[in-house]
């Protein structure tokens, strides 16, 4: 019998001042995944990220997230962002706060830990990501990759049971890029689900088997980056993902 998804969404539209963003999509997130989705800008990819955990509240269509239903009305929506970490495109740490105090934030807050608790959690997650050393640092002492890190640490210390990442090298150079990819990669073999949103396919190659191909608010394709390049029937697909491979 097949496992019921860890994320399920269904027929999900999200409308913004009329205009349709989202226009029907279906896609499943299984436990110990990782799921890719790329498209042309403006295609809905990060407001799919956020209506999964009701940072953007969907016009219609379901969302199931470990068997249950989650964009009515009497959800926990601060039970439902502990269990979808959400790394942001910018980072968003508090630039007032350091390092360490940045992860023990939601620990303390959200999960009511005592500060010694929290600290000692937000160290793990810092020293398994080769942060620790900078615990005393602010935002603004520290590089784009090293804030990368310090952004999944922050999410992992919940305990998530999916991390999803928004566009998780656009303000990396292609060094930086490679060890986000590797750090990626790394998770996925320590049994992390993700979900990531990129326009890098270099990065969607060597994170991930296949990727969902998201168009015009609807998921068009999912495949290897290969096959949509070379295989698939659609033209514009093809030149999606061919623009890099040389097909």
């Amino acid at each position: 019998m097949t496992a019921t998804p860890l994320i399920q969404v269904r027929d999900l539209v999200k409308e913004f001042d009329g205009q349709r963003v989202l226009a029907g999509v279906n896609l499943d997130l299984a436990e110990g995944d990782i799921k890719v989705v790329m498209g042309p800008s403006g295609c809905g990819k990060s407001t799919l990220l956020r209506c999964l955990n009701r940072l953007v509240e969907p016009t219609s269509g379901t969302i199931h997230f470990r068997g249950q239903e989650v964009t009515g009305p009497g959800v926990d929506v601060r039970a439902l962002r502990q269990g979808i970490g959400f790394v942001f495109q910018q980072f968003a740490l508090y630039r007032h706060l350091t390092v360490l105090g940045n992860v023990t934030l939601g620990l303390r807050k959200l999960r009511g830990l005592r500060r010694a608790e929290a600290e000692q959690k937000a160290l793990h997650e810092l020293d398994r990501l080769g942060m620790a050393e900078h615990r005393d640092k602010y935002p603004g002492q520290i590089s784009g990759g090293q804030k990368q890190r310090v952004a999944l640490a922050r999410a992992l210390a919940m305990d998530p049971a999916v991390v999803v990442l928004d566009e998780p090298t656009s303000a990396l150079d292609p060094v930086l890029s490679r060890e986000v990819a590797q750090l990626i990669r790394r998770l996925h073999d320590e049994k992390v689900t993700l979900m990531c949103v990129t326009h890098d396919l270099q990065l969607a190659r060597s994170i991930a088997d296949q990727v969902v191909f998201l168009d015009r608010g609807v998921v068009r394709a999912e495949d290897s980056v290969a096959r949509l390049s070379a295989d698939h029937p659609d033209p514009q697909v093809r030149a999606f993902f061919g623009r890099e491979t040389g097909t």
